[in-house]
């Protein structure tokens, strides 16, 4: 496949992979209400942001991963104020994956399915573990210092969001390999596989 023929494809993939992280994410989670009108939730939208690096790289699949969710944020009222942030964690969820996916095991050159399945469930692992951390530690300071929350409520939903973010990584960081792993033999069989870039 040339190099626009790829660029079209990932651009594609992109944005269905967006629209999968944005349909999961909005129709599919169990949603939590938390004091002061906030709400946390279980969600599958990750392993979509997830997948995505793992199929078309890093760049792109958090971009996916960040526009979908994004939009789902900006369409939530609940949500609506912390688009910012989840725009921001996606990307970094996807470029984390593709880091380590692509650039450090290059799973996209090898054809051994062993290697595959261990670095893609290690990368997978690596994107969503980083999200534990950052989320309720961006979180509580967004909160505080963008929306002006007081610092106990903030407190809060650190401590609930640092629960249900760890959840969504187990069943995000399983749902994402077991994809990636069933469909990309069947890309590449059908020649729409891409070949990820670095990151």
């Amino acid at each position: 496949m040339e190099k626009r023929n790829q660029t079209t494809m990932k651009l594609a993939q992109t944005a269905i992979l967006a629209a999968l992280c944005y349909v999961v994410f909005t129709f599919l989670q169990i949603k939590i209400p938390l004091p002061g009108g906030d709400a946390t939730s279980i969600h599958l939208g990750n392993a979509f942001c997830v997948l995505a690096a793992l199929l078309i790289g890093g760049v792109y699949g958090g971009a996916a991963g960040a526009i979908g969710m994004g939009i789902a944020d900006i369409m939530d009222p609940v949500y609506v104020v912390s688009a910012p942030k989840t725009f921001l964690l996606k990307f970094l969820i996807g470029v984390i994956v593709g880091l380590v996916a692509h650039t450090y095991a290059k799973i996209g050159q090898s054809t051994d399915k062993k290697y595959i399945f261990k670095w893609s469930l290690i990368a997978s692992i690596a994107g969503l573990g980083f999200n534990v951390f950052a989320d309720p530690i961006v979180g509580y300071f967004y909160k505080m210092y963008v929306l002006g929350q007081p610092q106990e409520v903030a407190s809060i939903l650190a401590k609930w969001s640092t629960g249900t973010t760890f959840i969504n990584a187990v069943m995000s960081a399983i749902v994402a390999m077991i994809l990636y792993n069933m469909l990309r033999p069947a890309l590449a069989k059908s020649g729409i596989l891409v070949k990820p870039g670095k990151i």
